[in-house]
């Protein structure tokens, strides 16, 4: 049975002591809860031995008070705990003096999903970095990656770092927030108290779960969008969508695990994609459909479209690649309808004169590669087999769980 890095720090009276005295802080989210559905920043008030000082929010916020993408938080106090509750998805994003004057000991507890442009990376980074430079210690309390293990996608090139891509991370690390945590101090050669309070009996490679302890723990939203497993295997691919012009599925319930458009029809796509590279499609669930989004693109618009589904005897953990499926559809779009006007130009997570999908990409690879009527899926192979074995070399040390 699987054991949180919070309820390890609430169960052992020896892993708080070095909490004691000392002011502290929690980075929290909706799914930063216990095993036993708990808030965090309840249960750790109402353990009685530490003083809870303030409390930090990422994106979507610490209650979850955000339900689309790209919306602002704003300060606020606690109401039910009286403490600053403070916003890093707002006027600002990077802590100021200030909010870091309000503790000695910054806990983090996010769940993450393991994907570079999920901004909770990001987030970590920038407190890592600020905890660092003002001498706080930073305690990450791990909790799974539901991605699992598998390494798949480009590393993001230099140059190219943005609030969704704190540095030359691969689309989908593999890692726990806590390994993460890890190769960010690494990386970035910083000297921090960086403590991890790492789970008991996780398996990242068992199955059925591939990463997430499946009839263990509660699913709960780690952001509004991110409403099952199965949008967390497909994220590392679908999430390209947010800089184009196709819905990825905001509007519905499915949002992240499905792609489409009205004026296109998607059945032409598939076919068009297993002739390409019917290799890319395996491990999966392709399955043909049709949805109206209710809000965000193509709202109130009849669109055809693919859903992806992990969740039957057609998964395959190490053959479903998702980021290679995803650039796969917008190749096959573009070899069937050239002058689809696919990439979307509008202002994307802070930044306006960059194209959100090379922000989402790390690079203009993907972008080019889509664009060449030339290159085929080999070339793209290529450069991504090169990431993921030099990702690999870079991270395997920092692995804590077998």
């Amino acid at each position: 049975m699987i054991q949180l890095g919070i309820d390890r720090l609430l169960a052992d009276p020896g892993l708080r002591r070095p909490l004691h005295g000392r002011r502290v802080a929690l980075l929290g989210h909706p799914a930063a809860v216990t095993a036993r559905g708990r808030h965090s920043l309840d249960a750790l008030i109402e353990s009685g031995d530490l003083r809870v000082t303030a409390a930090f929010g990422p994106q979507h916020g610490m209650r979850g008070d955000k339900q689309d993408n790209m919306v602002e938080s704003g300060d606020f106090i606690d109401p039910r705990h009286g403490i600053p509750v403070f916003s890093l998805y707002g006027e600002v994003r990077y802590p100021t003096p200030a909010m870091l004057a309000h503790f000695d000991v910054l806990l983090v507890d996010l769940q993450d999903i393991g994907t570079r442009i999920y901004t909770y990376a990001t987030t970590l980074a920038y407190l890592l970095d600020a905890c660092a430079a003002a001498g706080k210690s930073l305690w990450v309390l791990d909790r799974p990656n539901p991605a699992g293990r598998p390494i798949e996608g480009s590393i993001l090139e230099p140059g190219w770092e943005s609030f969704v891509g704190a540095g030359p991370l691969i689309m989908r690390h593999g890692l726990t927030l806590g390994e993460l945590a890890r190769w960010f101090v690494a990386a970035r050669g910083l000297d921090l108290d960086l403590q991890l309070v790492t789970m008991d009996g996780y398996r990242p490679d068992a199955a059925p779960g591939y990463g997430w302890p499946l009839a263990e723990l509660a699913w709960v939203n780690p952001s509004p969008n991110a409403s099952s497993l199965n949008m967390a295997r497909c994220f590392p691919g679908t999430v390209l969508c947010e800089g184009t012009t196709l819905s990825e599925g905001r509007g519905t319930t499915a949002a992240l695990e499905l792609i489409g458009a009205p004026d296109l029809d998607f059945g032409r796509i598939l076919a068009r994609m297993e002739a390409e590279c019917a290799a890319w499609t395996e491990g999966v669930l392709i399955r043909p459909c049709w949805f109206e989004p209710t809000f965000h693109k193509h709202a109130g618009l009849l669109c055809s479209g693919l859903q992806f589904h992990t969740d039957n005897a057609h998964y395959r953990h190490d053959r479903f690649r998702p980021y290679r499926l995803t650039a796969l559809l917008f190749k096959a779009l573009r070899l069937e309808y050239p002058d689809y006007p696919l990439w979307r130009d509008f202002p994307y997570e802070y930044e306006s004169e960059r194209l959100a999908i090379d922000l989402l990409s790390g690079g203009t690879a993907l972008r080019d590669w889509v664009d060449d009527p030339a290159a085929g899926p080999g070339d793209l192979e290529r450069r991504l087999a090169a990431d993921e074995a030099l990702w690999f070399e870079q991270t395997r040390a920092l692995r804590i769980y077998a």
